[in-house]
């Protein structure tokens, strides 16, 4: 019976200390503002959930060891699911720095977007080399109701992280993110433009009426 109370005397301690908050660090996503303001390339478009690897879409803050792992710990935890944070902060800074209204899926408004826009990253990582890659490629397509080309255009940004620890991860994460969300607002970046056919007509909405250049 003795034996029995002080073992769950030792179990209930572990797992007092587990649960600590105070050793639990929470980092968010939250890109600096660049200052930058651009023209609206995309008018009204639905983002997507950004696809990310698996090792980028867990709770856990990753970064690789110089022997190539990548690893974690379960003190250092990203403070929204990793997927909904990135999607909802590329697309509120590409709306910001743009005038473009790009929102998260699904899509909440009455009046169908003008595009869509789809994000597959490939690579997000802080690596053993003291930079954070962020590659990928993304993807505007055009509505049935604008006319001009569906693009396919390839990412590669690198950061510097410029200190160790999960919070140097996340802000050059944040940084990544801000210069992914320029880059997607000028439709810049190396792949392919693919003659898309939607200029349908519609009565209520023309090609013409959305006051936006066809992407070229």
């Amino acid at each position: 019976m003795f034996r029995s109370f002080i073992l769950m005397t030792v179990m209930a301690a572990i797992l007092a200390g587990c649960s600590n908050p105070e050793k639990t660090g929470r980092y968010l996503i939250d890109p600096p503002d660049s200052g930058k303001r651009l023209a609206n390339r995309l008018g009204t478009a639905e983002l997507r959930d950004v696809s990310l690897p698996e090792y980028a879409a867990g709770q856990e803050v990753a970064w690789q060891t110089p022997d190539g792992a990548v690893r974690s710990v379960p003190d250092q935890l990203w403070a929204d699911s990793p997927q909904r944070a990135f999607t909802l902060t590329l697309a509120g800074r590409i709306s910001d720095i743009s005038g473009a209204t790009v929102i998260a899926e699904p899509w909440p408004l009455g009046a169908p977007p003008d595009r869509r826009l789809e994000v597959r990253v490939e690579k997000a990582l802080a690596g053993a080399d003291g930079m954070y890659r962020l590659e990928g490629r993304y993807f505007v397509s055009n509505s049935s109701y604008t006319s001009g080309n569906d693009l396919t255009r390839k990412f590669n940004i690198v950061v510097p992280l410029g200190a160790e620890g999960p919070g140097a991860i996340a802000r050059a994460q944040s940084n990544a993110i801000g210069q992914l969300a320029d880059q997607i607002a000028r439709l810049a970046g190396p792949g392919n433009s693919i003659p898309s056919g939607n200029a349908q007509t519609d009565p209520l909405r023309t090609p013409a009426g959305d006051g936006l250049d066809p992407i070229l």
